[in-house]
Parts: C-alpha cells; sequence; structure tokens
C-alpha cells in the first residue's frame, strides 16, 4: 500500500470521529458557551498526549524542533478550534461543514509556497470550482451573512494552516510534541478569558466532556499520521467525507435538513476535491511505474 493510500485512510478514520465529536459539541452547546467546551475539551485531553508522550521511544526532547513553525500552529489550532465550536452551537452541522470545506481548497493553494508542491492548471481549475461552491453556501446579497459564518470561514482558514504545519514541520518533529503544545497553548490562553462566562458542570456534562476530549485526541492523531504519509493536495479533500456524517447526525439528533443552496455547494465543493484526488492519484500512479501500464477498467 503506498504512503499516499495510507494517509488517505488515516485522514478518512479521523473526519470520522471528528463528526462525532462535533456532533456532541453542539449537544453540548444547550448548556455551556464555546469557550468552556473548548476549555475543558483541550484540558481533558492533556492526560492522552502524556501518555503517548511516555510511550513514544523516538529519540528527542520536549524542546520542538522549529519553534517558529509551532508556535504558527498553536495560534492556528486556536482560531480553528474556537471558530467551529461557535459555528457548530449556532448554525446547522451540515452547514457549518460546506463553510469548512474550503479548507482543503487553501490547503491546496498553500502547499505551493510552503510545501514546494506543484499546483497543475486542472487542479487550479477544480480549487476555482470549489470556492465557487462555497460561495453559493453563503449566497452572498441574497442572505444574511451571520456571524457563525464568518466564525465558519475564520475556522476553515486556521484549519487549512494546521494541516499545512503538519505536512511542513513533521518529518522533524516528535508526534507527541505535535499535539501537546497546541493542547497547552489554548489551556492557557482560554484560561485567561474563561472564569467571565463560566457555568457549572454537572456529572453529565463533564462526562460529555471527557468524551470529547478523546474523539478529538484520536482524530487529532490519525490527521497528523495522514498529513505525514500522504501529500496534502491528496489528503486534504478526504474531509469532504464529514458532510455525510454531518447530515446523518443532524437529522437524527438535531432534526435538521440541509437546504438547496448547501445541497448545491457541497456538490461543487465534493466533485472538486475528488476531482483533484482521483486526478492526482493516477498521476502518481503513472510517475511510480516504470513500464507502461496495463489497460485498466474507468
Amino acid at each position: 500500500m503506498s504512503r499516499n493510500i495510507q494517509g488517505i485512510l488515516l485522514a478518512l478514520a479521523g473526519c470520522a470521529l471528528y463528526s462525532a465529536h462535533d456532533a456532541l459539541i453542539k449537544a453540548l452547546g444547550a448548556g455551556l458557551p464555546a469557550v468552556q467546551i473548548a476549555f475543558f475539551a483541550y484540558l481533558l485531553g492533556i492526560p492522552f498526549v502524556v501518555a503517548l508522550l511516555i510511550a513514544d521511544t523516538s529519540p528527542g526532547t520536549l524542546r520542538p524542533a522549529n519553534p517558529g513553525w509551532m508556535a504558527v500552529r498553536v495560534l492556528s489550532v486556536l482560531v480553528a478550534t474556537l471558530g467551529a465550536f461557535y459555528a457548530f452551537l449556532v448554525l446547522p452541522l451540515a452547514e457549518t461543514y460546506t463553510i469548512l470545506f474550503a479548507a482543503p481548497l487553501i490547503i491546496t493553494v498553500l502547499a505551493v509556497p510552503i510545501l514546494g508542491e506543484t499546483l497543475r492548471w486542472r487542479r487550479a481549475s477544480a480549487v476555482i470550482v470549489g470556492l465557487i461552491g462555497v460561495i453559493v453556501v453563503l449566497q452572498p446579497g441574497s442572505a444574511p451573512i451571520g456571524l457563525g459564518h464568518v466564525a465558519a470561514l475564520l475556522s476553515a482558514a486556521g484549519n487549512a494552516m494546521v494541516h499545512i504545519t503538519a505536512r511542513r514541520i513533521g518529518p522533524e518533529e516528535r508526534l507527541p510534541l505535535m499535539i501537546l503544545y497546541p493542547m497547552l497553548g489554548i489551556v492557557l490562553i482560554l484560561a485567561v478569558v474563561l472564569p467571565f462566562d463560566f457555568r457549572p458542570l454537572t456529572g453529565a456534562t463533564f462526562g460529555g466532556l471527557a468524551i470529547l476530549a478523546f474523539l478529538s485526541f484520536s482524530a487529532m492523531l490519525c490527521l497528523i499520521e495522514g498529513f505525514k504519509r500522504g501529500e496534502a493536495g491528496l489528503v486534504a479533500p478526504m474531509q469532504y467525507s464529514q458532510l455525510i456524517w454531518g447530515t446523518l447526525f443532524g437529522a437524527v439528533f438535531f432534526g435538521e435538513w440541509p437546504e438547496g443552496p448547501t445541497l448545491i455547494g457541497a456538490v461543487l465543493i465534493i466533485g472538486s476535491g475528488l476531482y483533484i484526488v482521483f486526478r492526482e492519484a493516477g498521476r502518481k500512479a503513472e510517475e511510480e511505474v516504470p513500464v507502461p501500464l496495463p489497460a485498466r477498467r474507468p
């Protein structure tokens, strides 16, 4: 199995876990503000990372090899987290996912100057189609763009940089540090503002936050490994699978059904992402095999 295929499968697993995580955020948001949910989700996730760090046998220290890029990663995770958490609380799951899907398109573009990957005209055309899909969802001029939409767009930009940094410094950094530093950074930053809007926790709510932490840690681990093994432009579109889970969870648990513009935009965005995947996967296969390939099924 090629490293690109490994990266794709890991990303699909991570996205399924993140979808369950996001549905739980929406459920917890009925009684807790986004900042408090984010604070405890990351605080309760630190023991998982410590356990991972203890089990890690790779050489190195607790000092990051790329402190500058690690700082960028911490800030990117903060923006991506708060933006997504707020959007999930005020927007339907499917609509939020569709806007967040701008992240893989941004990754594909940023991978050129930051990672040195090539953006051919066909892939560039697919990115443009995907961005048109995002515009269809937002419906500028015909529907009001609320704070939830802005938060989702900011989260998409932050999420793009999170994955770019994973690909950029992943081969040089210890995996536990890639997770530990963003978690510690978010906990310290949110601890400053948490007292201004703190609500008491029940036993059930605390249990939900603990489950949230476990899902977040597991999903993050899958995605980091996925981006370390596969090309960013191939692994990133796997996040589109979250629309299926988001639509299912939204309909079953929250009575949400995606509207026409959301569905049309999703088709454009997912279509562009799948084109990138199959086009580039086929090109890579041809480059890696030195002899002519037999006829393949369409």
